[in-house]
């Protein structure tokens, strides 16, 4: 089976997948495997809620795709690494635009 393209951590500015509940959300920093639907597949997480705000730590895959609803999944993501449902809001759709642009720029 192929490497997940989500095994190096990320900063919690730019995660690999963003999902969002109700007063909570979960940024995906980091995977531990590919496959999130495995028997206790876990992900390095930064988690919001009404108690804590950006707390670090590991969480299971499981648990946040039940709970939460993605929201946000980077480009590089494959579709098997995060399940279906993307939905993107209008401010990550911005704040892609000018992502892109800042990194055309950038590039000349």
């Amino acid at each position: 089976m192929a490497r997940t393209s989500m095994g190096k951590t990320r900063p919690v500015d730019r995660p690999y997948a963003i999902f969002r509940a109700p007063g909570w959300e979960w940024r995906v920093l980091k995977a531990y495997g590919r496959d999130p639907h495995a028997p206790y597949a876990r992900w390095y997480l930064s988690t919001s809620s009404p108690y804590v705000e950006g707390e670090l730590g590991d969480g299971y895959a499981a648990d946040v795709m039940a709970n939460g609803q993605l929201t946000y999944r980077d480009p590089e993501v494959g579709e098997d690494e995060v399940p279906d449902g993307l939905v993107r809001t209008p401010l990550e759709q911005a704040f892609d635009r000018a992502r892109a642009e800042a990194e055309a720029d950038a590039l000349g």
